[in-house]
């Protein structure tokens, strides 16, 4: 358990440490995933000591847990906001054009998810059973919907989500490769991807005449 996150009343200082300690556990997680990484790499990143560490958080179990459950509530984030709409291609398109900022914006928390779900995701498998799965099938729902008015083409609602999360989440995941092609274009590289994916899935979506 993490007792600077389950202790009310911290101080300033009190709070201020445990975000330092969570930024620092964020970057060595992210690099090294769970297995590979150590309460030392976490002091030595944080420029705290390993007491300090422990004063905190029980250990990188503590520290790990806490990380994963703020992720997975931004995770979830930008599939909610997709709801019924007569433009139900702008809407999809608009959910791609999260999935990509957020891969922009939070590319060590993608790496931090896609290290635990290749590890089989043994500390968040009731997570991606329960809130993820939930919300999945109730967006799958609704595009088959869209796709039984005639609205979009035919496609398999849970394989076109997959598609999504595998093409934005890349530029997250795969950032090493990413620049290692295309060289050091963050900005340009993003606003490219974003026009490139809109052109795609726009392409996939739009019904036959």
């Amino acid at each position: 358990m993490a007792r600077a996150e389950s202790t009310k009343g911290q101080t300033r200082i009190q709070r201020e440490k445990t975000e330092q300690i969570l930024e620092a556990a964020l970057e060595v997680f992210s690099k090294y995933g769970f297995r590979g990484s150590t309460i030392d790499q976490i002091a030595g990143q944080s420029g705290l000591s390993k007491p300090n560490i422990l004063y905190y958080f029980d250990g990188k179990e503590a520290i790990h847990a806490v990380l994963l459950g703020r992720l997975l509530d931004t995770w979830l984030e930008p599939l909610e906001h997709m709801s019924d709409s007569d433009t139900p291609i702008d809407e999809i398109c608009a959910y791609v054009k999260r999935k990509l900022e957020m891969a922009r914006d939070f590319p060590r928390e993608s790496r931090l998810f896609a290290n635990e779900i290749l590890q089989g995701a043994p500390r968040i498998l009731s997570e991606l059973q329960g809130p993820l799965k939930t919300l999945t099938d109730e967006k799958t729902s609704l595009i088959q919907s869209w796709v039984d008015a005639g609205k979009i083409a035919p496609v398999a609602p849970y394989h076109l989500l997959f598609s999504i999360w595998a093409t934005t989440q890349h530029y997250a995941d795969f950032d090493v490769q990413v620049h290692a092609v295309l060289g050091d274009c963050k900005e340009d590289c993003f606003e490219t991807a974003q026009a490139h994916l809109d052109h795609m899935f726009r392409a996939t979506l739009r019904p036959e005449t």
